[in-house]
């Protein structure tokens, strides 16, 4: 039987969403980005921004980021809720939360990265999520918020609209330092895109999304976190992304394979996979060679998920995981992938 999940209420201009640090509190480290993050958030949607006592403290326990979180989920006036970045150690606050209090009244969340942790959590417990959104990433640094990152951002929070992804024709892997003020008012390095690839056979896919990042899928399945049974994912959309760890191709390939061992991959309609980072501080190949990774990286994606499902319809090089511009994400929520016409469209409702 296929997984069902509520997909919360929006909010409205003057509530209230939380802001939270689940994993990494940067805005700890990183105090002006933040505050730059917070006005934007505001100006953006007409929400007012409420932070926790984790929000800005470094070295938090797990137990407090949950109780942080779960304070969040149970305030009646707190109609969303959104992460400032991911880290490496939100799988250990995963134990800590409240499933009651989320289906009392379920309200948005967003985040991506290790936050793919909460978001299979809260789709576990029958709530929908939205991936993507990163307070410390895509809001407070450059010198605005990218076009495609506010219109899906709006979506998921407030308007609940469908809006058809589109590439915004260029990327970066990451910006300047936070340390540095040119933080505040310039982009990273951006680089000019390369058009979605599509394979698989020519057919529409609309189905409700579930993945993340695939490094912390790993971790999920380690943790024995995974969807039970591996039909829970009949009919869904596969989404994959990496991180700035920019694992190796095989890598990509020893997850995907493992999935596909659990039979999750036999049950997905359609898998869209992100375009990766594939340079970060200290390690910046040539353009040349990044596009051969990523090239490679799609490569094994392709060919793992056509092993275990050749029926899969499959768009490679999406901007919704660690590059910017990024586009947030229905997380159990509808997404059309469309094999004929090259087209996906979201639904944010």
């Amino acid at each position: 039987m296929r997984h069902t999940v509520v997909r919360p209420p929006k909010a409205r201009p003057g509530d209230r969403v939380a802001v939270v640090s689940p994993s990494f509190a940067a805005p700890a480290l990183f105090p002006t980005v933040h505050e730059q993050a917070i006005r934007r958030l505001a100006d953006l949607t007409g929400l007012v921004p409420v932070e926790y006592p984790t929000t800005r403290r470094l070295e938090a326990s797990p137990q407090e980021r949950a109780r942080d979180l779960n304070a969040a989920f149970a305030d009646p006036s707190v109609r969303a809720v959104i992460s400032t970045i991911g880290g490496d150690d939100q799988i250990t606050v995963i134990p800590h939360l409240d499933a009651d209090a989320v289906r009392r009244d379920p309200k948005p969340f967003l985040g991506y990265s290790d936050n793919t942790n909460l978001l299979n959590w809260l789709w576990s417990n029958g709530v929908a999520g939205f991936h993507g959104g990163s307070t410390q990433i895509h809001l407070g640094p450059g010198p605005g918020v990218d076009p495609v990152h506010a219109a899906s951002l709006r979506a998921a929070l407030l308007t609940g609209e469908t809006l058809e992804v589109t590439e915004p024709g260029e990327a970066e892997d990451f910006g300047a330092s936070w340390q540095d003020p040119a933080a505040l008012t310039s982009y990273g390095e951006r680089e000019p895109t390369e058009p979605w690839a599509w394979h698989g056979p020519a057919r529409t896919v609309t189905g409700p999304t579930w993945g993340g990042c695939l490094e912390v899928l790993g971790w999920i399945l380690a943790a024995d976190r995974f969807p039970h049974p591996p039909v829970a994912l009949a009919g869904h959309v596969l989404l994959v992304e990496t991180s700035e760890d920019m694992p190796p191709p095989v890598e990509v390939g020893y997850l995907l394979r493992s999935m596909g061992e659990r039979g999750l991959l036999a049950q997905v309609e359609a898998v869209v996979a992100a375009r990766p980072p594939r340079s970060r501080p200290g390690r910046v190949p040539s353009a040349k060679q990044r596009a051969a990774e990523r090239a490679e990286q799609y490569d094994v994606v392709v060919k793992t998920v056509a092993h275990y499902q050749p029926d899969a319809v499959v768009c490679v090089g999406v901007p919704f995981g660690h590059t910017r511009p990024q586009w947030v994400l229905p997380y159990g929520g509808p997404v059309t992938v469309d094999g004929r016409e090259h087209r996906i469209l979201a639904d944010y409702s």
